[in-house]
């Protein structure tokens, strides 16, 4: 049964429209096809609804904060609207933040910025870099790969039960993996956290866009995600929860909007009075638009519900991995097994194939785009193909020519606006370049596998 009858059968959504669902893109074989973006794990298509949003709005941008303007004063109730609708979107508590970053690794380094002196910071290795690195000035207890939720969980408690106790400690984990797609036991994993004093920063740049995320419910200290994942472009993104080691830390960046009040001294220096607010570590103009998407994507999730976003991925997701499943030479990875449920994230290899390879077909070939390297989550790829931690291979670079194996993998990731027939005719590819090989011949230029002129 196809994709579009099952989705028939139970009456789940359409696929939410995004921007370049009609782009078509030449093929090296002759003609052309619509292009089929499965790469939403690295950048997810804007909703037509956010660009809509922002297109009204633009003509009526200022600056925010402190222009007496009627364009200012617009902006400025549009922005911090913005922040609370996230708030919402999130479930925070009353007194949590909502600050506005770049993305979901600047929201990490900006809290490994305001982490207490003498902090222990507990992380798998498992996380994506943008978890795994930004801990340098703590004390960092690195967790291997755990095999199962429960593993995981015994794991964390076991770590956290031979730490100092008399000091502050942080445990960041991932709520889906970015490369397999897994869930993560986030709840459990908090409840061990604050039983052992400690506190937890939930990555969920993967989690956001396809499942509601709680931060009462998961009882998460702190949530990080990126716009450009949850289908809002423009480079923003959030760090939401406990106000307390925000605000007694220093600014993340120094400047206007983060200062209060700054006066000069007797002795010609300067004293400066922070915000203690989000504003504290917004220096600078903000992000207004970013913002604004944000929060336009978070209530275009909302309005469609997600008991139904999640129904149809997870169609997509059965879809995948039995087409997958029909051929041999695939090896689908996981950590905590085939039956473990995950978002619309899967990374595989192929027998015979350099995974750059194999990528490239699939684009020039067929006109999908997907992604192959390490998915900047180099020790948990290498943990799943088995290799050595110490071999070389390099995030989204072969380090085999076409043909040759490779240390790296091919992921696929879809999300709300992927249309049945993207999946259908990546199954489709799969299977064909698998059984008969590629039509055309490839060269590597530049540390990447392209078609052969």
């Amino acid at each position: 049964m196809s994709v579009s009858t099952a989705a028939a059968d139970q009456a789940v959504c359409a696929p939410l429209p995004v921007l370049g669902r009609d782009v078509t893109i030449p093929l090296v074989t002759g003609g052309e096809v619509t292009y089929a973006a499965l790469d939403y794990a690295a950048s997810a298509p804007a909703l037509q609804r956010v660009w809509d949003d922002v297109a009204a709005y633009a003509p009526y941008y200022g600056s925010v904060h402190r222009g007496a303007g009627y364009l200012s004063q617009l902006s400025t109730d549009l922005f911090e609207n913005a922040r609370r609708t996230i708030a919402e979107f999130l479930d925070c508590r009353g007194d949590d933040q909502v600050v506005f970053t770049r993305s979901t690794t600047d929201s990490l380094n900006l809290l490994a910025a305001t982490l207490p002196a003498g902090c222990q910071v507990f992380v798998f290795e498992t996380e994506h870099h943008a978890s795994l690195l930004p801990w340098k000035d703590a004390q960092v207890t690195y967790l291997n790969a755990p095999r199962t939720p429960r593993e995981a969980v015994a794991a964390l408690e076991r770590a956290l039960a031979a730490r100092d106790p008399h000091g502050p400690a942080l445990v960041c984990v991932t709520g889906a993996s970015n490369v397999t797609g897994e869930l993560w036991p986030v709840r459990e994993l908090a409840t061990a956290a604050h039983a052992h004093g400690a506190r937890i920063v939930l990555d969920a740049a993967q989690l956001a866009p396809h499942h509601p995320v709680s931060v009462r419910d998961l009882d998460v200290d702190w949530v990080a995600f990126s716009g450009h994942k949850l289908y809002a472009p423009f480079g923003s993104g959030v760090l939401a929860g406990r106000a307390d080691w925000l605000r007694e830390a220093e600014p993340y960046l120094a400047g206007g909007g983060a200062s209060r009040k700054v006066t000069r001294r007797v002795d010609g220096g300067v004293d400066v009075e922070w915000h203690e607010s989000a504003a504290r570590h917004e220096a600078g103009s903000p992000n207004v638009i970013g913002a604004y998407s944000i929060a336009s994507a978070c209530k275009a999730l909302t309005e469609a519900g997600f008991d139904t976003l999640v129904a149809r991925e997870e169609q997509l997701i059965g879809a995948v991995r039995a087409g997958l499943a029909e051929v041999p030479e695939v090896r689908v990875l996981s950590l905590f097994g085939d039956d473990a449920p995950r978002v619309g994230v899967l990374s595989f290899v192929v027998e015979g194939w350099n995974s750059s390879h194999f990528a490239a077909a699939l684009s020039a070939e067929y006109g999908i785009g997907v992604r192959d390297g390490l998915f900047c989550a180099h020790p948990l790829v290498r943990t799943l193909l088995g290799s050595d931690p110490q071999t070389q291979g390099e995030c989204g670079a072969p380090d085999a020519a076409p043909g040759e194996q490779s240390l790296n993998a091919i992921r696929v990731s879809f999300g709300a606006g992927t249309p049945d027939e993207h999946v259908e005719r990546f199954v489709r590819a799969v299977q064909e370049l698998v059984r008969d090989g590629a039509k055309w011949n490839y060269r590597t230029e530049d540390g990447r596998c392209v078609p052969a002129v």
